[in-house]
């Protein structure tokens, strides 16, 4: 079984409400042991209420498969990258450390690193991933590049991502606006953002009432 070519999983961020539907969802797969594979992480928390959804974003080129030296973890012909290999896993925490996008989890009490495997059981036989089928606000879609370019017409679909001089593609896609013109997506430009003092926006909030 593969997931069939014609589906794909798209990321919305701006469309999160931090609702929590996914990780209550991730946690109820067989296969997770009750655990959420999914991290709901906030943007900037001293100034603002925004969430993102955090899913592995099943590189073409997966770091965590590359450091892993016992062979733990497998990328499937149709482009998914496995969780740790129990028997394999030697729970050294190579891929927590290696990952661009810091989504492999070491579970101690397991002794293994589990992570997001876009529910492989599911999207093989054509379902929707568990956390894509509860979310409300569409943040998290599984379906047609057609089905989301129709319902979404002011996005655009990337999965070129940019870590200073390195490129990494990416089996899931990150929508952004179509009219910003963006080949890839800067994760690392942030870091050169000024930093926000938030008592300085609350004293200037003050002073203005």
């Amino acid at each position: 079984m593969s997931v069939p070519a014609q589906f794909e999983f798209f990321v919305d961020p701006n469309r999160c409400i931090g609702c929590q539907s996914c990780v209550a969802a991730c946690s109820e797969c067989d296969t997770h042991k009750g655990t959420s594979m999914i991290h709901l992480q906030t943007v900037n928390r001293p100034i603002s209420v925004q969430t993102v959804p955090v899913v592995c974003m099943h590189c073409d080129s997966p770091t965590c498969a590359e450091v892993c030296p016992a062979d733990a973890i497998k990328r499937t012909e149709d482009g998914v990258v496995q969780t740790a290999r129990k028997p394999r896993c030697i729970a050294c925490n190579n891929c927590v450390l290696a990952c661009p996008f810091g989504v492999p989890k070491m579970e101690v009490e397991y002794s293994l690193m589990m992570k997001c495997d876009m529910c492989y059981d599911r999207t093989s036989v054509g379902s929707k991933p568990m956390c894509a089928s509860v979310c409300p606000s569409g943040a998290l879609y599984f379906g047609t590049r057609e089905e989301i370019e129709r319902a979404r017409p002011r996005s655009a679909a990337i999965n070129s991502f940019r870590f200073g001089n390195q490129i990494i593609t990416t089996k899931v896609n990150m929508m952004v606006p179509r009219d910003s013109a963006t080949q890839h997506i800067d994760v690392t430009a942030a870091m050169h953002d000024e930093a926000v003092n938030p008592t300085g926006m609350l004293e200037n909030v003050f002073d203005e009432m």
